[in-house]
């Protein structure tokens, strides 16, 4: 792997005949552009990021045929917007029809995609993003530094701002301007050393960009949509990466349960299906059919409001962080395939800090503090729903493991579209699924007053100031003991029970080829479908 160096390199940059899907972009080293370039040999190696139970992908990719994927948790809320997806559905969509500026490898670290590079200031007030050259969106019109400005325009529209805006909130989006054709200048209103990471899957729309009739740079083109049923997309024959993608066409099938998409892929209905749990392992391979396993950095936690009783006491939220037995529930639901979680998330971003003792299961001391905090014999309620794999089952084990604290937990198993409906983000005590997400980014999206999904509604000022401390920090070592120092904080004090972070399992025909394990924690390399094919 070559290595570059601040002192040799402050720009983040790629050449277009470099660019592979595969390839690793790492943010590393001492200052805002160090990175990491890997090559696709290096990237392949999928077998030491988890257990693959699947047939190798020996033939060499054939273009053409019909994939059909059956996909869990979509609703009649489904959404084509790039700019604001919801459920997993949703993220399944986007990147067939658009394309990032910076995207993720298999290693979970950002690399460049649309932007050929993207370079700082000497104090990161200020980076410029260069396109890369002969890239075009479906209609034939030719992507432009104006698109770009456009969708920074529509992400910050106040009227509907787009999922990015909490993250990239650093952002001068009045003084973006055009350098030429290709390159734009986007200013930032205090030093924003994150703003790749914040970057990635920051999806580009077209100036006259309509969502009736999506208009994309990606990999397929839009055919139909029914929200909750189909989606059907069509090969871009003139997609700028050369020989991408494989297949003639795609079609996404939304399923509302597991042993639906299982019963599907057995009967042939389906070529795949994804966020399977263990027990769909063992029917699925008897079927002759195929599971790769991945680690996963996507994680499924309980969130709790801090702003309502009974979780507005940090002593119950304490004692329900420690009734979780993490390595119980783990076994039971994916036989310890995962990893065991601390309450943070961003676990394979290299500003964890593994360093915070891990949380074991302590009754005792849960019944000590709810008596504290006067709610011994505590009865509260769980919203739980078939949102993501193994979270109804968490719930059921959550409620078992409660029980040996004295807490009663009732569950409200409701339906996806109840769960991301009105309430979404209202519920007191909930379960939720989040992709791999960098570290800051991640804050930026549900940790703020400002987050767009504060589901927990946390609010803490120290922590807060720490977060704008890191975002004006060049110094790299300095921003990671900041990240360290805002762990410290939420640990104490945070609204989530992170108990593990979950194995992606999915299961796909045995004529489905270019599925390979990832740490993204999104289903096949986060849903990149361009570089499957069907023999």
């Amino acid at each position: 792997m070559l290595l570059i160096s601040e002192e040799t390199d402050r720009t983040i940059s790629s050449r277009s005949d470099e660019i592979d899907r595969r390839s690793f972009l790492k943010l590393s080293g001492a200052g805002a552009g160090a990175l990491a370039l890997g090559s696709l040999g290096a990237a392949h190696g999928g077998s030491a990021l988890a257990a693959a139970f699947s047939r190798s992908s020996a033939s060499r990719p054939r273009r053409g045929g019909t994939l059909t994927a059956g996909l869990s948790g979509g609703s009649a809320s489904d959404t084509l917007n790039p700019l604001n997806p919801v459920n997993n559905t949703d993220y399944a969509r986007v990147p067939q029809l658009f394309d990032p500026l910076v995207q993720y490898s298999v290693g979970d670290q950002p690399q460049l995609y649309l932007a050929e590079e993207i370079t700082p200031n000497s104090d990161a007030t200020a980076w410029t993003i260069r396109l890369q050259k002969g890239v075009t969106f479906h209609n034939g019109k030719s992507l432009a530094a104006d698109d770009v400005i456009y969708t920074f325009q529509q992400v910050f529209n106040p009227k509907s701002p787009g999922e990015s805006a909490a993250s990239l909130k650093a952002v001068d989006v009045a003084g973006i301007r055009k350098l030429d054709e290709l390159t734009v200048r986007v200013p930032c209103k205090r030093p924003f050393s994150v703003i790749v990471g914040a970057l990635s899957d920051f999806y580009i729309i077209p100036t006259d960009f309509d969502i009736r009739h999506p208009v994309g740079t990606g990999p397929f083109k839009y055919e139909s949509f029914s929200p909750g049923v189909e989606s059907v997309f069509v090969r871009n024959d003139d997609y700028w990466v050369h020989g991408l993608p494989y297949l003639d066409k795609l079609v996404m099938s939304d399923f509302s349960d597991e042993t639906s998409q299982v019963n599907a892929l057995n009967s042939h209905a389906v070529d795949m299906i994804d966020l399977l749990s263990i027990g769909s392992i063992a029917p699925v391979r008897s079927a002759g059919n195929d599971i790769v396993i991945s680690p996963g950095g996507g994680w499924t936690p309980f969130t709790m409001r801090v702003d309502k009783a009974p979780f507005s006491d940090v002593r119950v939220r304490l004692a329900m962080q420690l009734i979780v037995d993490r390595s119980e529930m783990l076994k039971l639901i994916f036989a310890g395939y995962g990893t065991i979680g601390n309450d943070l998330f961003s676990i394979w971003d290299p500003d964890y800090d593994h360093a915070i003792p891990q949380r074991h299961q302590d009754l005792d001391r849960a019944k000590f503090l709810l008596k504290k905090a006067g709610h011994a014999g505590l009865v509260t309620q769980l919203v739980t729903g078939p949102i993501a794999q193994g979270t109804v089952s968490a719930a059921e084990i959550f409620q078992e493991q409660a029980r040996g604290a004295g807490v009663t937990v009732k569950l409200s198993d409701i339906t996806v579209d109840e769960y991301y409906g009105p309430n979404y983000l209202k519920w007191v005590f909930a379960q939720d699924y989040w992709y791999s997400n960098p570290f800051f980014d991640q804050v930026g999206s549900c940790m703020l007053p400002t987050s767009p999904f504060n589901e927990t509604h946390y609010d803490d000022p120290k922590y807060e100031s720490l977060y704008n401390e890191a975002l004006a920090t060049i110094d790299v070592a300095r921003r990671t003991e900041i990240a360290h120092e805002m762990q410290v904080v939420s640990f104490g004090n945070g609204g989530y029970i992170i108990p593990y972070f979950p194995p992606i399992i999915e299961g796909h025909s045995p004529s489905v080829h270019g599925d390979i394990p990832s740490k993204t924690g999104e289903s096949f390399n986060r849903f990149d479908l361009k570089s499957f094919w069907l023999s």
